[in-house]
């Protein structure tokens, strides 16, 4: 590991709570997963650079659907999506302004650009997954693959389509981990529950897929209570991982 800085006080903008911040050279399965389990998270910023926070977790061996989770689950019965590696090989500049308009609605103008959308999904960086989510017409159907990565499927965002319900998802992911970490999908949705359906769906597809975690990002404030509701939640506290999750609450 190289380029450790810790920092003296935690430092906050917009987007992050930061408590110390590395760049990384190593990047094999075990040294990530070990930063991942001591509090570190990918950032969106340089490749291999990592920053320690208030991070969140679903341990997968704990996790059940909870009444709340089935509700959501009923809303979004249609809701299908696929997976794509990362680099895409036919970048759509439609998904950049997705992301774009969808951050600046929810956080404020700056916060992520088009171009680093851009940057994330066409270049080797940090995440090397897509989430696409969309709620098919009735003529087109069901697809029974659609949560399994085939390289030969055609993208959602390469078919055309111009859906009100659609999401994406950039994430990392290994043998033993996913780290669901900047979703966007178009706010004007008819799907109330959209955002959270997209990361339930994603949880689901962890545990089937023998994952022992899903990280969901930090709690910087009270705006991460959303991320809750989850069974088998656990989050960092700067040393150790908890499960009270009422402490956790004083903290937001």
């Amino acid at each position: 590991m190289i380029g450790l800085i810790y920092l003296v006080k935690i430092t906050q903008n917009k987007m992050y709570l930061t408590w110390a911040e590395q760049t990384i050279a190593d990047f094999s399965e075990k040294n990530i997963n070990s930063l991942y389990g001591q509090g570190f998270l990918f950032t969106r910023e340089d490749k291999g650079k990592m920053y320690q926070t208030r991070s969140i977790r679903i341990n997968l061996s704990k996790f059940e659907l909870s009444s709340e989770n089935r509700r959501v689950l009923k809303k979004i019965e249609d809701l299908r999506f696929q997976i794509e590696e990362l680099p895409v090989k036919n970048y759509n500049w439609q998904i950049g302004k997705l992301a774009k308009d969808f951050y600046e609605t929810k956080f404020g103008k700056g916060i992520f650009s088009a171009n680093k959308v851009k940057e994330l999904l066409t270049t080797k960086h940090n995440f090397n997954i897509l989430f696409q989510f969309v709620i098919p017409s009735e003529a087109e159907g069901s697809l029974s693959a659609a949560q399994k990565r085939d390289s030969s499927t055609p993208s959602f965002q390469d078919s055309g389509r111009n859906d009100t319900d659609c999401g994406y998802c950039i994430c990392y992911e290994n043998q033993s981990i996913l780290h669901y970490s900047y979703p966007f999908y178009n706010l004007k949705s008819s799907i109330s529950n959209l955002g959270i359906g997209m990361m339930l769906r994603a949880i689901i597809w962890a545990k089937e897929n023998n994952k022992k975690y899903v990280y969901l990002g930090s709690a910087k404030d009270a705006k991460a209570k959303y991320k809750l509701q989850f069974a088998g939640l656990e989050w960092f506290d700067g040393k150790e991982w908890k499960t009270d999750l009422e402490e956790l609450k004083k903290n937001l």
